[in-house]
């Protein structure tokens, strides 16, 4: 039986307490994340561009893929590729942030507080990456 965030992997090297906790962190984020999208799913959908034909169907897949990636990130064997799939669910939710700056009345945040959530999602991925994909054992 594989044990979830083992202390040595020989695919993605030793396992330092800062790559454990960029591990949790990722399961974190996303965990939660995911399950909001079903606790707050009125809410969530209001981000999703108009232009998008089904924003509920958005919102309760990504929440799944979410939960999904966040606990494969746990597991060894499968790490890398819910890594790669984390990553690309990061990416394919910008067009949502995008839309919120360019509409931020609608959403009742300030500013600032949109335009920071980009360089966030940057070292969200940069994490994501860092923390998931293999590294050379020594």
């Amino acid at each position: 039986m594989h044990k979830l965030i083992p202390e040595h992997s020989t695919q993605h090297g030793p396992l330092t307490r800062w790559r454990v906790a960029g591990i949790g962190f990722v399961f974190l984020w996303f965990f939660i994340g995911g399950i909001a999208h079903f606790a707050l799913t009125e809410t969530e959908m209001r981000i999703v561009p108009p232009w998008f034909p089904w924003p509920r169907a958005a919102v309760l897949l990504s929440g799944v893929f979410e939960i999904l990636g966040a606990i494969g990130v746990l597991w060894r064997p499968a790490r890398q590729v819910a890594g790669w799939g984390l990553f690309a669910l990061t990416l394919a939710v910008t067009p949502a942030h995008i839309y919120m700056l360019q509409s931020p009345e609608l959403f009742g945040v300030p500013y600032w507080a949109l335009v920071l959530r980009l360089p966030v999602q940057l070292a969200l991925l940069v994490l994501i990456w860092w923390s998931t994909q293999p590294v050379a054992s020594r």
